[in-house]
């Protein structure tokens, strides 16, 4: 395959990789390390590293239009990043060293049995009283508002100190698989914290961003990061992503869990197989 055409087939699946990542807040690597993997012969490493830019594109993409809608909680996103950022910078560091069949057999169970929840629950979205909100979430001021066709819907945040927790274990999942690692994040803020559904993708996505940069610097310092790959993937996941960012508010949170839920189940299946095959 000629560079050119390989640029464009990449390009192609990178469009695809970052319309879901924007819907779900996911990221575009659930699809593009397995596509560069298995159907290009890209070296892993390598195409984590792609998958990290991807991430970082994603994030540019459609936050700057979900902060634009209101749909983003901004200081949720910002005190959650101090989390996933030293989980990042941590889980980068420990390439080479924790046997990583193990962390992805477990992280892909753990997302095939959330897969099944969010399917489960796809129906349910009531945002969370902010007159019950965690006493520190009211203290840094975290409630929103949820736009919605009759005017804003006011939530609230629980579960303050869990979600940070959690998004630690997701930073370290992104730094060590070249994952956005979105499952985590968009999990704990939908089940722990009580976010509503579209709060938390749209919130998740603007976080990937900056979690993704924090070990691409990392990634690209050990030359994993090959811009042949790189290239076509940023232009195709940015694409994508804006195409992503103008679907979500007109679709039903119902419909939005599903299609989380089947992501979400593959990463899990992707897991698993890479844990148990290494």
């Amino acid at each position: 395959m000629s560079v050119l055409a390989f640029s464009l087939a990449v390009f192609a699946g990178s469009v695809v990789a970052g319309l879901l990542g924007a819907l779900t807040g996911l990221g575009g690597g659930v699809v593009l390390v397995p596509l560069l993997v298995l159907l290009f012969g890209v070296d892993l490493h390598h195409a984590l590293g792609a998958s990290l830019v991807s991430v970082i594109a994603t994030s540019s993409g459609a936050a700057s239009a979900y902060v634009r809608e209101g749909y983003i909680n901004l200081r949720v996103g910002m005190f959650l990043e101090v989390a996933t950022t030293l989980g990042a910078l941590a889980g980068a560091s420990l390439l080479g060293v924790l046997p990583k069949r193990w962390v992805a057999l477990v992280f892909g169970l753990v997302l095939l049995h959330s897969a099944y929840l969010s399917y489960r629950n796809r129906h349910q979205d009531t945002p969370l009283d902010p007159a019950a909100s965690d006493p520190l979430a009211k203290r840094l001021r975290l409630e929103g508002a949820l736009p919605t066709p009759g005017g804003p819907r006011p939530y609230g945040v629980r579960r303050l100190s869990g979600g940070f927790a959690l998004m630690a274990l997701a930073g370290m999942l992104s730094g060590l698989l070249g994952i956005g690692s979105g499952a985590v994040k968009v999990l704990a803020m939908d089940r722990v914290m009580g976010l509503p559904y579209k709060v938390s993708t749209t919130t998740s996505n603007f976080m990937i961003g900056v979690t993704a940069a924090a070990s691409a610097g990392i990634y690209l310092r050990q030359g994993y990061i090959d811009p042949v790959v790189s290239f076509p993937v940023m232009l195709g996941v940015l694409l994508g992503a804006f195409l992503g960012a103008r679907i979500l508010p007109g679709s039903p949170t119902s419909r939005l869990r599903l299609v989380f839920a089947l992501v979400i189940a593959f990463l899990g299946v992707q897991m698993v197989v890479q844990g148990v095959g290494g």
